[in-house]
């Protein structure tokens, strides 16, 4: 029998970094892209990360 242990705290906590890493990268280059000030594309790329956290996290749990 497989133990499913993919909802544990570390998992989810890694989750959650790689997630974060790829959304603030994401949110931060497309801003800096679009030539905003650097603030605003800090900004940006923090709110993209939460979105990608946030989102798909919860949308895992809901499963």
């Amino acid at each position: 029998m497989r133990d499913d242990n993919s909802d544990c705290s570390l998992c989810r906590l890694m989750r959650s970094v790689a997630f974060s890493g790829l959304g603030m990268s994401i949110g931060f280059g497309v801003a800096y892209i679009s030539g905003v000030s650097k603030e605003n594309s800090l900004l940006s790329g923090i709110v993209v990360a939460a979105i990608m956290v946030f989102g798909v996290i919860d949308k895992r749990t809901k499963d």
